[in-house]
């Protein structure tokens, strides 16, 4: 991780279609090629492959809009969720979301084990603290809590990891996405240190 690598220009692609208007962020400079490439080819992938979750493409489709966040762009990291929402008819439509934690200097995508010291029982560390954010927000989750899954999705904010399950999976729909914000600093001895989250300690 490159500490001195502050923020990573950031523009947007627009992919128009019949009711489909999807935003689509990509980066142009601020690290190697190589990494640049590698990054905007996973973003790319990421879009098609919510489209394509959300039914694209389908006569059905009456409205699809893509948009996009940037969680973190400082110090070597970029942390950024896709959001995708599609109307076909009923009372509402859908949205999903995903998210993609990069080291801007090699382009390397981060899955959320890979923020962990190896060997680390990082899966019942979060869920204890979730579970206890559940009960203090008095949330009304669907069924049992089921714990996080090996694609979890997750995004870096503000010294934060952020923890969140899609629609429906945990909360009735009227509540959003769940989000779980975590503190670097709470779970510091269990973070590697040389990985996106050990950079926002600092």
């Amino acid at each position: 991780m490159n500490g001195q690598t502050l923020m990573l220009p950031i523009r947007t692609r627009t992919f128009t279609a019949k009711n489909v208007k999807v935003n689509v962020p990509y980066i142009t400079g601020g690290t190697t090629p190589a990494a640049q490439e590698k990054m905007n080819n996973a973003i790319a992938a990421a879009t098609q492959r919510l489209m394509k979750d959300q039914g694209f493409p389908s006569s059905d489709i009456q409205q699809m809009d893509g948009t996009y966040e940037i969680k973190t762009n400082e110090r070597g990291v970029l942390s950024l969720s896709l959001l995708n929402y599609v109307f076909t008819g009923g009372a509402h439509g859908n949205t999903l979301q995903r998210s993609l934690t990069f080291d801007a200097d090699t382009g390397r995508s981060y899955k959320l084990g890979e923020l962990f010291k190896p060997g680390v029982d990082y899966k019942a560390r979060l869920n204890k603290i979730i579970e206890a954010q559940i009960k203090s927000r008095s949330l009304p989750i669907l069924g049992p809590y089921p714990g996080i899954s090996d694609d979890q999705e997750y995004y870096i904010a503000d010294k934060s990891l952020v923890i969140y399950f899609q629609l429906y999976d945990l909360v009735p729909y009227a509540w959003g996405f769940p989000y779980f914000p975590i503190s670097v600093f709470e779970i510091q001895d269990i973070i590697d240190e040389d990985g996106p989250l050990g950079t926002m300690m600092y």
